[in-house]
């Protein structure tokens, strides 16, 4: 019976030695892909112009991108609306909490290139109690010099993968990092009041947040789990 026991005790400790050993196989593995991905920028950029984002360049929180057209087509693919086409900028302002490589974005537009009827229309809405969920919808503030609106319940989950490139500040011709502490913190307080709501009623919102994070949580796993596979045939 002593033996027995010692037997399985052998074994237990041997499985758990090698799931320690694939572990850290697969951490090598990863450390070297993401290592050749930095090599990679320097010569490939993915967008050649002034403010180029680099592949397996990573978003900054609180700075201002553009977004390509091929993430709005994901967006209309999973059953979400949006019917925008024009090259709008995107504040990415915070990660998710459960996985850093998703990045929350707010679309934002110019505040003066809205009609009377849109501005009293939008006015409204931040007219709203502060317990009405739709005070949340829109915030009026600055983005560099220009007076912008920020489509706070267009929020969209966002990857790296999807950024054409970065919007640069008039005067610096650096990409442009929003620094207004107050203005900051409205905005997140709004998104975490519509984020609280989607996660009550999923995809309530006309872009369906709910199904885009689903979609670039499988795309990021997928990926990851490819690169890493490929690499330790390499080992």
């Amino acid at each position: 019976m002593i033996s027995t026991f010692h037997n399985v005790g052998k074994q237990t400790l041997s499985f758990e030695t090698n799931m320690l050993r694939d572990v850290q196989q697969r951490n090598i593995a990863r450390d070297k892909y993401l290592s050749q991905c930095r090599e990679t920028n320097i010569v490939k950029p993915c967008y050649v112009n002034n403010g180029a984002f680099y592949l397996g360049e990573s978003m900054q929180e609180n700075a201002v991108y553009f977004g390509k057209n091929s993430f709005y087509n994901v967006v209309r693919s999973l059953g979400g609306k949006w019917a925008d086409s024009k090259d709008r900028p995107i504040v990415c302002l915070m990660k998710l909490s459960e996985n850093d490589d998703i990045c929350w974005a707010i679309p934002v537009g110019n505040w003066n290139h809205r009609d009377e009827n849109g501005k009293n229309r939008i006015e409204k809405y931040l007219k709203y109690n502060e317990n009405d969920i739709r005070s949340c919808y829109y915030h009026l503030g600055r983005v560099d010099v220009v007076t912008s609106i920020f489509f706070v319940s267009d929020i969209v989950p966002i990857t790296d993968k999807y950024i054409e490139r970065e919007y640069l500040g008039v005067y610096s011709k650096k990409i442009y990092i929003i620094k207004n502490k107050e203005l900051l913190s409205e905005l997140q307080r709004k998104v975490k009041r519509i984020l609280a709501w989607e996660n009550s009623n999923p995809n309530s919102f006309r872009q369906h947040i709910t199904d885009i994070k689903n979609f670039l949580n499988q795309e990021l796993q997928a990926t990851q789990e490819a690169a890493v596979t490929n690499i330790c045939e390499d080992i």
